[in-house]
């Protein structure tokens, strides 16, 4: 098997990939041509990523944002510092369409969710309702037929 090698990464790399972060984040994104003071903020996070979607009242996608489509690769994807800059990009997209309430939704078991709630929580947005939304499984599948012998 060999050795195993520790990579580490200087500061100035460190900086580029952060720079690198913050400049998909601030990327120009569609925003909705009617803007509403109210909205929904859908939060799905999952064992591999996290997707927040930001939709209107009745359901109508504005916009949303992903781990992925923000810059992290593979195992990082999942983590909940991806997760509080995934939140962190819906946010600039909320001030700029100038909701002031939003409904929150969470589904799913990753690290990232309570990461993303937060870092929503901690902005000057006024929070009308937090659900959990997560599938829970109540009667199970049907079982295997009896055994003949």
């Amino acid at each position: 098997m060999g050795k195993k090698r520790i990579v580490s990464k200087t500061e100035k790399e460190l900086l580029e990939e952060r720079g690198d972060i913050e400049k998909k984040l601030n990327k120009e994104v569609k925003t909705s041509s009617s803007k509403s003071i109210e909205a929904r903020v859908y939060i799905s996070s999952t064992y591999n990523n996290t997707i927040i979607t930001l939709t209107d009242p009745k359901g109508n996608v504005i916009s949303w944002t992903s781990a992925g489509r923000i810059g992290f690769k593979g195992a990082k994807k999942s983590t909940p510092f991806a997760a509080s800059k995934v939140a962190e990009g819906i946010y600039q997209i909320i001030e700029k369409n100038g909701i002031k309430r939003i409904h929150i939704y969470v589904k799913g078991i990753g690290a990232g969710r309570d990461s993303a709630l937060r870092f929503l929580a901690s902005k000057e947005l006024e929070i009308m309702s937090i659900k959990d939304v997560t599938p829970i499984p109540h009667n199970g599948c049907r079982p295997r037929k009896a055994r003949r012998v």
